[in-house]
């Protein structure tokens, strides 16, 4: 059903109805409704219309000849369509941008965020960290720590550093590692790690490395969003060059695990216990977060999504719980998202204060993050 579907007056008795609710948490009677929202009809007629509703499985009744609550389904059409959200004031966001920055490491930019909702919603977060798959690499360097032996120390414009520690069974001359690593910074600066890897291992697949000119032109050995910026050949390259075949080596053993996913704080657990009436129930959502496994996927979900997401009750699908709803916003922009942010609560949670403090929250990561 869309809002359309029903009539004017089903609207706002259907607001008046879920607002109630998200304030006192209790059933909402016809009285209650016909009194403070100025409807200007008979508790009588207001009783009819949520008789409608709960019909429609826009409300329920908890048991017999007591008020109405909203179902999942009625608090998705209240949020989706009629929720007046809430602008946070000027002074709201200067003091959210004052608490995250200035800081020089997106980990305590991740750590300062999951403090700050936590201390603002009164409800348990999750931040996801940048994921490396959607990282853009802005610096490649093999450090030599003995013969046999190289820190591989990876930058991604996000501000994260990726340190590996990777064992040849070669030789490099100082000259050479430097050639490396002025050839594999031309080449990969700008991938995502992702991008990076595909390019490397496709590089390693051929049975030789091309980069002569009789192959063709140099920019197609490129990797596709490398194409058409200034190409540099590696200096002194031909089809046999032993160097030129340890840098893809080098690169192919510092590549992080393929389909990492961001590392993921929790703060504010205690919250959900605070706010439960079953507490067996909110220990049960505890161990659903400390798994990860469903939180991870439905942060993936939101990060494929425009905008923010509300997902409520059983569309969050945590422990098959169905009074948690969970809001997220993924931050870094919407061509190249990198990660996500959330809250966690009630069902009836405020919404209305929620939904802008986690969409404006990530807005700011969005503006801090390339700054590091």
């Amino acid at each position: 059903m869309v809002v359309s579907d029903i009539g004017i007056r089903a609207k706002k008795v259907l607001h008046a109805v879920v607002s109630e609710y998200l304030a006192t948490g209790e059933a909402v009677g016809s009285h209650t409704v016909a009194r403070r929202y100025a409807l200007e009809v008979s508790p009588a007629t207001v009783r009819a219309v949520m008789g409608e509703l709960e019909d429609e499985g826009l409300l329920r009744q908890q048991h017999t000849s007591a008020g109405r609550i909203p179902t999942d389904r009625g608090l998705r059409l209240y949020i989706d369509t009629l929720l007046r959200v809430r602008s946070l004031s000027q002074c709201e966001k200067e003091d959210i941008r004052g608490r995250l920055g200035p800081a020089t490491e997106p980990q305590e930019i991740m750590q300062r965020v999951a403090r700050l909702l936590r201390e603002l919603s009164h409800l348990a977060v999750v931040v996801q960290a940048p994921l490396p798959k959607s990282d853009e690499v802005s610096h490649l360097e093999f450090v030599r720590l003995r013969d046999d032996q190289f820190l591989a120390v990876i930058a991604t414009t996000s501000g994260q550093v990726q340190n590996k520690v990777v064992h040849v069974d070669f030789s490099l001359s100082p000259g050479d590692l430097d050639r490396i690593n002025n050839y594999l910074n031309n080449l990969v600066a700008g991938l995502t790690l992702d991008g990076m890897r595909q390019w490397v291992l496709e590089e390693i697949a051929n049975e030789k490395v091309r980069l002569a000119s009789r192959v063709g032109s140099p920019a197609a050995l490129l990797p596709a969003d490398h194409r058409g910026r200034e190409w540099e050949p590696f200096e002194g390259s031909h089809d046999d060059d032993p160097v030129l075949a340890h840098a893809l080596g080098l690169a192919a053993a510092a590549m992080p695990a393929a389909d990492r996913p961001g590392e993921i704080l929790f703060d504010g657990q205690s919250n959900l216990l605070a706010n439960a009436a079953d507490l067996d129930r909110a220990r049960c959502v505890l161990r659903t977060l400390e798994e990860k496994d469903q939180i991870v996927k439905l942060l993936d979900r939101t990060l494929t999504a425009p905008g923010i997401c509300v997902f409520i009750g059983a569309e969050a699908n945590l422990a098959d719980l169905d009074d948690i709803s969970v809001v997220a916003a993924s931050y870094g922009g919407e061509e190249r998202p990198l990660g996500t942010i959330g809250v966690i609560g009630p069902s009836r949670m405020n919404y209305s204060r929620v939904i802008p403090l986690v969409d404006f929250t990530a807005d700011v990561i969005t503006e801090i993050l390339p700054r590091i």
